[in-house]
């Protein structure tokens, strides 16, 4: 989830707890909690800074500099270093506005704005493999990795996502609001009844790359599709559980459950209208809202954006609380296992906020309540960041045995789809 240029509605908040022991009970726990995050990397999987930054001042680092605090956003580096991160996930995201529309121009603009911010940074070091992370982490530094939101972004052409791999792309989101021309997306139509051929042939070659195949966002049907194709962990970039908040964009528990035995990872989101039940029920048709948005303003993706932003931040959706993204975290744990869960919190461009996580110096928070719940250390490790560098491992294995196996795949959309209808 995002937003862009709406006035930010964060006031004064008292913390919302059931009481204020148990937040006098949390903040026990954070000296613990940051001896953990010392000792292993905290890796969140998806920060939407790139499209602020992009949407702000075209990624102009002399008007924003994300190396210094950064006004009306919940992210920038100091506040990351603050909040324990050793691992960030930077999205180039792609608004299905782009679909047939520079979609790939509009994700190459954002992964150089990656690339420049990483060049620049005394705290961020790049790296393409959890060894990459591994390695930053014990250099006292950031890693910066790149995922792709939204599989548009490489126009129906395999050859432009093995040129995002070359990047420094590590996994893309097959959809994002939008069903495209081969995957169903989880907010729209579905159109293909789940993966088309040629979507299949995506997975693939993501697999052969060492792309983790990223199904936040998209149907039921490619979720499905994706585990019996997919010869990778299953990997779930920012999604919670639908069993506690009943949205498309969540995760059922059917799908949770093959994530265990596949040996996959959710990376739970903390946006409110995902993790609150009352907000997941008005942000229902949210991504309906965006498609009416587009219609309305056809020639203006910015004011597409900066509407659809007012919409998702409005003062009607329930902020909900550290306390229930952690329930998520626990219903996941509950049905795939305790290594099969992880951090996407989609911070970055949020504008409303869970009450005790409002921006990603938070994320010790996260752990210490984790750790007041009576998860032990080397769980809580895990759900920081051991069970996505597993995932990535695994995955960095099937590549190499892929790529011994065979070479690029040379399949067109064209062949492999001729009856495919563009949504």
């Amino acid at each position: 989830m995002r937003r862009v240029l709406v006035p930010l509605l964060l006031a004064a908040v008292t913390v919302a707890t059931p009481a204020a022991a148990q937040q006098k009970d949390l903040a026990s726990f954070l000296p613990q909690a940051r001896r953990l995050m010392k000792q292993a990397p905290f890796i969140d999987t998806h920060n939407d800074l790139p499209e602020m930054l992009e949407a702000r001042s075209h990624g102009d680092f002399s008007k924003d500099d994300p190396e210094k605090p950064l006004a009306r956003i919940d992210t920038d580096l100091p506040r990351l270093k603050a909040g324990g991160v050793g691992a960030e996930f930077w999205a180039a995201y792609v608004p299905s506005m782009y679909d047939g529309h520079g979609a790939a121009k509009q994700a190459i603009v954002l992964i150089d704005q990656i690339h420049r911010m990483n060049a620049r940074s005394k705290v961020l070091q790049e790296a393409t493999s959890a060894d990459g992370i591994m390695r930053a982490f014990k250099a006292g530094k950031i890693a910066s990795l790149i995922g792709i939101e939204g599989g548009h972004a490489i126009e129906n052409n395999l050859s432009v996502l093995r040129e995002f791999h070359g990047m420094g792309v590590r996994y893309m989101t097959l959809t994002h609001g939008s069903t495209i021309p081969w995957a169903d997306a989880a907010t729209d139509s579905a159109r293909h009844k789940g993966l088309t051929p040629f979507g299949h042939e995506v997975v693939r070659e993501m697999n052969r790359l060492g792309m983790m195949v990223d199904i936040s966002h998209v149907s039921d049907g490619v979720m499905s599709d994706v585990a019996r194709t997919s010869v990778a962990p299953l990997f779930f970039s920012h999604s919670s559980a639908r069993a506690l908040a009943d949205h498309p964009r969540n995760v059922p528990d059917s799908i949770l459950a093959i994530v265990g035995r596949k040996g996959g990872v959710v990376m739970a989101n903390a946006y409110p209208g995902f993790v609150d039940p009352v907000g997941a029920v008005k942000m229902r048709d949210v991504f309906e809202v965006e498609r009416r948005f587009r219609k309305l303003f056809p020639n203006d993706p910015a004011k597409v954006d900066s509407a659809f932003g007012a919409y998702i931040n409005g003062p009607e959706i329930p902020r909900g609380t550290l306390g229930q993204y952690v329930d998520h975290i626990e219903h996941i744990i509950k049905v795939a296992g305790p290594g099969h869960v992880g951090i996407g919190a989609d911070l970055g461009s949020l504008e409303i906020h869970p009450v005790g996580l409002e921006d990603v110096s938070r994320f010790p928070y996260v752990v210490a309540e984790l750790l007041r719940r009576g998860h032990s250390e080397a769980e809580v490790k895990g759900i920081m960041g051991g069970n996505l560098l597993r995932v990535m491992r695994e995955t960095e294995a099937v590549a190499r045995r892929l790529q011994r196996e065979r070479g690029p795949s040379m399949a067109t959309m064209a062949q492999l789809d001729s009856n495919a209808v563009r949504p």
